[in-house]
């Protein structure tokens, strides 16, 4: 499996069958990056991620990582706001994002926790620097609807 480029769109409404395709080429594309002890979910975005990778990675140790960044589907201005942190630097650990937008969310992570893999399933121009492993590059433009939040 390789990274994937989609076409520039205003919207794209990702289906759970387009979702678990992507978090499996993801997994593959961690293959061989490990070992890890465990995965640190930046919620809420990594949590559906962070599941679904512990399984197929065979992770137990799953943690989060609580950082708001947006007002429903509408990014803050400001930096990021630490709701609950993790002790250490990071060491072992795979950090796992549903998406790297503009990188803040990311870059205050990193800030906390440098030795840490840092993974998401999607990847904007902006925010691709800060990624160790990603699976699908997108447009900085475009606004994913992801099937968790398509009932809201």
């Amino acid at each position: 499996m390789t990274q994937q480029d989609y076409s520039t769109n205003r919207h794209l409404t990702i289906d759970w069958a387009m979702f678990h395709r992507d978090i499996q080429l993801l997994a593959a594309n961690l293959g061989g990056k490990g070992p890890f002890k465990g995965i640190i979910a930046i919620a809420r975005g990594g949590l559906v991620p962070a599941g679904i990778l512990s399984r197929i990675l065979d992770l137990r140790l799953v943690d989060t990582l609580c950082i708001s960044s947006y007002d429903d589907r509408v990014q803050r201005p400001g930096e990021p706001e630490l709701l609950k942190g993790i002790e250490g630097d990071g060491e072992g650990w795979l950090v796992i994002d549903d998406l790297v937008d503009s990188g803040k969310t990311l870059q205050m992570v990193r800030d906390m926790l440098p030795q840490a893999h840092f993974a998401t399933v999607y990847a904007k121009p902006k925010g691709i620097h800060l990624v160790d492993t990603t699976a699908i590059n997108i447009d900085q433009h475009l606004w994913l609807v992801f099937p968790w939040d398509q009932d809201i």
